[in-house]
């Protein structure tokens, strides 16, 4: 999937995702709030808990939960960007939207492939399964083909992620 777009939400660039899932509002709820549902698709794990003014650790830094309006928004500042998920119950699923605002332009289409990869994950989960992070971007290629595509969309220069992606193959 390419469906990512690239917006300016207080004038900073702003990854924005949206995904149909067929499941409940509030099965894709825990999914997005709960530490120990939320490591098995998200890349980053921490013990919070989803309240307002609540802060975690993770990866040496600190993030802050910033809204929370369960089960429909939940927002956060981590590393000093932003993260969301805004949840609207349809039928007898939910449309889920994620929005990550960051700070420099020229990391959005290898930023993009990362959250496809992520986001990939979170379906299977939902469903009681499991997919690993090597097999949600399955090769290399694959990503880069994603990237690649990000690039173009959103008109930048994908040296980054190709040298990016130049380490992740010479660490293989």
């Amino acid at each position: 999937m390419t469906d990512g777009t690239l917006e300016t939400i207080d004038g900073r660039p702003a990854l924005r995702f949206e995904r149909t899932l067929a499941h409940s509002i509030e099965r894709v709820w825990r999914a997005v709030s709960v530490p120990a549902e939320l490591e098995r698709w998200f890349p980053a794990a921490a013990e919070w808990t989803p309240a307002t003014g609540e802060t975690f650790e993770a990866y040496g830094a600190t993030g802050e939960v910033t809204e929370v309006d369960a089960p429909h928004r939940l927002a956060w500042t981590f590393g000093g960007e932003k993260y969301s998920f805004d949840l609207t119950a349809e039928g007898d699923g939910c449309r889920l939207i994620f929005i990550h605002v960051f700070g420099d332009r020229a990391i959005a289409a290898q930023t993009a492939a990362g959250w496809e990869t992520y986001l990939s994950r979170l379906e299977p989960h939902l469903a009681g399964g499991y997919l690993s992070e090597a097999e949600a971007h399955g090769s290399w290629d694959q990503w880069e083909e994603v990237h690649e595509r990000y690039a173009e969309r959103f008109g930048v220069d994908p040296t980054l992620g190709r040298q990016f992606l130049a380490a992740q193959r010479a660490g293989q």
